[in-house]
């Protein structure tokens, strides 16, 4: 089935980050954390453009300067209405189906946000939002959401909440809200695996990742990093501790 809608995706990166400031620029191999996230999306084959969602705020001059050095579009929103900004930033760059990224993942695989656009657009239900985090499976850090543009807008004009705000999509998966969600799961769950960057231990097993595998490979995926960590079974347990911010703290 042919798709002949506009599929933008939107990260999400600011360097005020309350954990880990400025982890959106932290390097590895001379190379940032949101180069290498870019330079991922790159190899897909489904996203008609890439936009780097930040904020009017001068501590994102630098993020802005990333991206017109790498020639990647950007837009500068509110930095707390989160929700805003994404819902300006689809529009400015006329997306009409949204794949929502946030910058804390460097890994993500090129792969599984075409598989996770795929399973928006061929599902047997016509979706209004798929993610691979409905019920996790895959590594967290290979977070990927996809939602049309009508459903973003009815969020941008009924959310309420702080959470319904700042984070993008609650308002569309909840429950009561009467969305078409899907679900991409993973063949065996991998869940257990944490591969996003929120705070220095998260970073370190960033880094030594991608010190060990770029280097050699640097289209790397989740496949070879599974593969890795078969090698170095302690590397996991540096972030094993680390609890997720809920939705209200972040």
């Amino acid at each position: 089935m042919a798709n002949n809608k506009r599929i933008v995706a939107i990260v999400q990166a600011r360097m005020t980050s309350t954990r880990l400031p400025g982890k959106a620029l932290k390097t590895v191999l001379e190379k940032s954390l949101l180069e290498y996230q870019l330079e991922r999306l790159t190899q897909t084959t489904m996203l008609d453009n890439i936009v780097v969602a930040t904020t009017i705020n001068t501590t994102d001059q630098p993020i802005v300067d990333l991206c017109k050095k790498l020639k990647v579009n950007y837009y500068r929103g509110s930095e707390n209405h989160v929700l805003s900004r994404y819902y300006e930033a689809a529009h400015m760059f006329q997306a009409q189906i949204v794949v929502r990224l946030t910058s804390d993942c460097p890994l993500i695989d090129p792969q599984v946000v075409d598989d996770v656009i795929n399973a928006y657009l061929h599902g047997t239900e016509h979706y209004d939002y798929v993610s691979n985090t409905l019920t996790r499976t895959y590594p967290r850090g290979l977070d990927v959401e996809v939602f049309s543009i009508a459903a973003l807008s009815e969020a941008y004009k009924r959310a309420s909440s702080p959470a319904e705000i700042e984070h993008v999509t609650p308002y569309i998966y909840h429950p009561h809200n009467n969305f078409r969600l899907g679900n991409l799961g993973y063949k065996e769950d991998k869940s257990f695996y944490r591969w996003t960057v929120d705070t220095p231990e998260d970073f370190e097993l960033i880094k030594n990742i991608i010190e060990s595998l770029y280097p050699i490979n640097c289209d790397f995926k989740m496949l070879d990093v599974f593969e890795l960590l078969t090698h170095h079974p302690e590397w996991p347990l540096i972030n094993q501790h680390i609890e997720q911010k809920s939705l209200e703290n972040k």
